[in-house]
């Protein structure tokens, strides 16, 4: 355990600080406003605060996590062991920076919170935040940052054994469009061969799948299934359950086979709620769709990933708290891979507007195949570059990679011939 001084306990300060070290670093800590208990501890000590004192690490502290409400903030860059860092503090401090205001505003989002452009979809963009800004999207910072303190905690209290921690990945997949052709409805078939005949694109295809002679190309759960066998793979997949609309086009919710599929598939591995696009603005509709997984399934639901990963601060978690969604796996960009929140470990959620923090655990993801094809216009060798490079990025920090990936991806048909062996190689360096 270790033992936290700051002059002023505030609720910012005991969740970073919880952040850092229970959720990275693995450990205990005990925290206290009392100079006179904190000298007399025999514990390894911290010191938070504007002033050195006689035992423990000084970490000079800067007025972030002192403060309520937002801010534009005064940040400039600088560098500290090769790495990007800002709040910069005085000289007494063991780092030149404030490690645990600047690792705050990072994984809080709290540049999200501040006015902004958003794209087309409401989504806040990654080109407008200050990872891709500065260049350090894709370096998990307060996984780095937390190794520092590791290390200097190490070297005060040799005989201090921090727990030992170890890479881990999760692969999850979304299952936006279970199928391409089949289970639609009649209204849905016909409209998309005659569609398809008028453009002259898919429509032998088309046809020879209705007519059973070929197997729906988004049909790939077969091989899914045998992947994640031989990689020893459990992965979570999330199903989008809203009704129709222009970006909700999924299988309709009371089609049979759509039913079975679910119901197969979460006998072998965790199921969460795509909560729809239409969702992100109506909390009715969100519970509407938890409530219908839960009946397909018979399962209680309680992960989940925003369809177009959709995520408004802090409203969007607001509402999947009250729909008892424990564990939320939105925490990425759509055009960028690498880091949004600046850290490969789960860590609790804060509600900067109500300055308190919560139960929902985030699982922030790296890598998702779409944002190479559709956003990055990267082939499939390109993606599979990138992809390792990160998964070396977390092993080097020991933390925990999440890639997002979908069914018709692995069809190995039209546009995604090739990125199998994207999966499979991801798999394959993710498990060595």
């Amino acid at each position: 355990m270790i033992l936290v001084y700051s002059h002023k306990l505030t609720h910012r300060l005991k969740y970073i600080f919880n952040v850092i070290f229970r959720d990275v670093l693995k450990t205990e800590l005990k925290f206290t406003s009392n100079i006179e208990e904190y000298e007399a501890s025999e514990l390894p000590k911290i010191n938070y605060s504007y002033h050195k004192l006689n035992s423990g690490l000084f970490f000079q502290s800067s007025q972030l996590l002192f403060e309520t409400g937002i801010k534009e903030q005064n940040i400039t860059i600088s560098s500290y062991q090769d790495y990007p860092c800002f709040f910069n503090v005085g000289k007494d401090s063991l780092f030149p920076f404030d490690v645990f205001a600047a690792s705050f505003y990072l994984v809080s989002r709290y540049e999200e919170y501040l006015p902004q452009i958003r794209d087309n979809h409401d989504r806040f963009t990654a080109k407008e935040s200050l990872a891709f800004q500065h260049n350090f999207l894709k370096t998990p910072l307060i996984n780095i940052w937390a190794g520092f303190i590791a290390d200097s905690l190490k070297e005060a209290y040799p005989l201090f054994n921090l727990p030992t921690q170890k890479f881990e990945y999760t692969s999850t997949i979304d299952i936006d469009n279970a199928f391409a052709y089949i289970h639609k409805g009649v209204l849905r078939i016909f409209g998309g061969l005659a569609k398809a005949l008028f453009k002259g694109n898919d429509f032998k295809e088309r046809l020879n799948v209705l007519l059973n002679k070929e197997q729906d190309p988004y049909d790939t759960y077969k091989y899914q299934f045998e992947i994640h066998k031989k990689y020893k793979i459990k992965p979570v997949y999330f199903f989008l359950l809203g009704d129709y609309a222009l970006n909700d086009k999924n299988i309709p919710v009371k089609n049979k086979n759509f039913q079975s599929l679910i119901k197969s598939i979460s006998d072998y591995y965790e199921i969460g709620i795509h909560p729809s696009y239409s969702s992100n603005n109506d909390v009715k509709i969100l519970t509407k769709e938890i409530n219908r997984l839960q009946s397909i399934s018979h399962r209680n639901i309680t992960k989940s990933r925003q369809h177009f990963l959709k995520l408004s601060l802090p409203y969007t978690y607001r509402n999947l708290i009250d729909n008892d969604i424990t564990h939320d796996y939105t925490m990425g960009y759509s055009g960028q891979s690498g880091f949004r929140a600046s850290i490969c470990s789960p860590y609790k959620f804060y509600d900067l507007d109500n300055e308190s923090a919560t139960e929902l655990t985030i699982i922030p993801f790296a890598a998702m195949e779409a944002t190479y094809k559709y956003y990055l216009n990267k082939d499939a060798q390109q993606a599979l570059q990138d992809i390792l490079e990160l998964i070396q990025t977390v092993k080097s920090v020991k933390g925990t990679f999440v890639s997002v990936w979908h069914n018709e991806s692995l069809s190995e048909k039209g546009i995604w011939s090739g990125w199998r062996m994207v999966y499979e190689e991801m798999l394959k360096e993710a498990t060595n």
